[in-house]
């Protein structure tokens, strides 16, 4: 025992002067010679100095700052510098080590990545720059892009590009419930090159369209602006959308349907084109009345009575028609204005029969373009607009489709949170 604690207490005193040898060398003095530790110092300082002075002039900086947690997904990632120019960038997501594309400026002054980077990834950036000397200078950073948790979308319609009918609003649905809806409108921007006034009205908390007074003007372009990236729709969810949209509108087409004379109209342009007898809703499954758009066409679609609440006493669909021509749907509760080939032709202007739809006489196949449904369905664009008029049920619900023209003017405007 005697032994043992002889040695544990040698051992310590070796700890404790080796501790001190550490400091003094670290140091720079035993204490035995102040002037060598002040040259020592000031050769340091002076290694320090020619070291600053010989170092790349550039700045680089990085957007958005490192270790940023909820990053845009369009505007992370840009990279700059000041006093000289960029000779190398690699960014890469983290996870996959899959690079990101850029481009760099023809002056080398930034960097920016070529398309939108995904939601909740993890990315790099590395970047090398040279001053008028060719000196470099380096600089690293890492960031996270927003979470699909917490960030939204708003999925709009119509679709860029496209050429529609005068009755097509602008619809945006948003995947998440807008709290903010001043400020997530106030970052939306509809207008139209016939310069007429446009408003947005909210159906909901995720549903907002915009529409002018009356149908656009034919001819006219349609602009749509998302300036939604960083836009708060409720506390800690974000949108990410920075995104325009432009549209044309085609011809004025108008079609109005006479549930009484079981006949459509269809107006181009102020002229009347063309007219049909048609078959609507029966007195137990009436149309609704109202100004309907065409929201889509299907050259050929199934039609199953269950999906609409019509179904027997099995629970089976009162109607099942694998392979309906020539469809357009009215409303999203199941209004189509759509060919018939099942039907006599006698019933086409003399009776209604339908479950609440507009019958065209057609053939099976969807082939024959001269027929009436083959004729409406080719001559029509999304968009165009379908009056329902003289039918017992009532008025189609505004929001029911893209069916706000049902509302008055001041009734839309009220309905703006702007």
């Amino acid at each position: 025992m005697t032994v043992g604690k002889h040695r544990r207490g040698m051992a310590a005193a070796a700890a404790l002067l080796s501790g001190v040898l550490a400091l003094t060398a670290c140091g720079g003095s035993d204490g035995s010679s102040g002037d060598d530790g002040e040259k020592k110092a000031d050769s340091q300082s002076k290694v320090d100095q020619a070291a600053a002075e010989d170092a790349s002039a550039a700045r680089i900086s990085i957007s958005p700052k490192d270790g940023d947690d909820a990053a845009s997904i369009n505007t992370a990632g840009k990279v700059t510098v000041a006093d000289g120019k960029l000779t190398e960038v690699t960014m890469t997501a983290s996870q996959t080590g899959t690079e990101v594309a850029g481009t760099l400026a023809e002056d080398g002054s930034s960097w920016k990545p070529e398309g939108q980077l995904e939601r909740a990834t993890r990315y790099e950036i590395r970047a090398v720059a040279e001053d008028s000397e060719g000196r470099r200078a380096h600089e690293a950073s890492s960031f996270t892009t927003v979470s699909p948790e917490n960030s939204f979308i708003g999925y709009y319609k119509p679709d860029h590009g496209t050429t529609v009918g005068v009755g097509m609003p602008v619809s945006v649905n948003f995947d998440k419930p807008v709290e903010n809806k001043a400020e997530v409108q106030g970052a939306i921007d509809v207008n139209s090159t016939s310069g007429q006034e446009v408003a947005g009205h909210w159906f909901s908390d995720t549903r907002l369209d915009f529409r002018p007074d009356d149908y656009w003007q034919s001819g006219s372009k349609v602009t749509l602006d998302l300036d939604l990236d960083g836009v708060e729709a409720s506390e800690g969810v974000s949108g990410v959308q920075d995104k325009t949209v432009t549209f044309d509108v085609g011809r004025s087409q108008v079609s109005t349907v006479d549930v009484q004379t079981k006949k459509m109209t269809v107006t181009r342009d102020g002229k009347t084109v063309k007219t049909f007898p048609i078959s609507a809703g029966s007195d137990e499954n009436p149309t609704w009345n109202g100004q309907m758009v065409i929201s889509e066409k299907f050259e050929e679609t199934r039609m199953n009575g269950a999906t609409v609440g019509f179904t027997d006493d099995d629970g089976k669909g009162e109607y099942d028609i694998k392979d309906v021509p020539h469809a357009m749907r009215l409303s999203t509760s199941g209004t189509f204005i759509h060919g018939n080939y099942w039907a006599a032709d006698s019933i086409f202007g003399s009776v209604n029969t339908s479950h609440g739809c507009i019958g065209l006489n057609d053939v099976k196949g969807a082939k024959d373009p001269s027929q009436d449904g083959g004729w409406f369905f080719e001559n029509s664009l999304i968009g165009d607009v379908v009056v329902v008029k003289g039918s017992p049920d009532k008025e189609v619900d505004p929001a029911n489709g893209l069916n706000g023209w049902n509302l008055s003017w001041a009734d839309w405007k009220a309905g703006s949170a702007v």
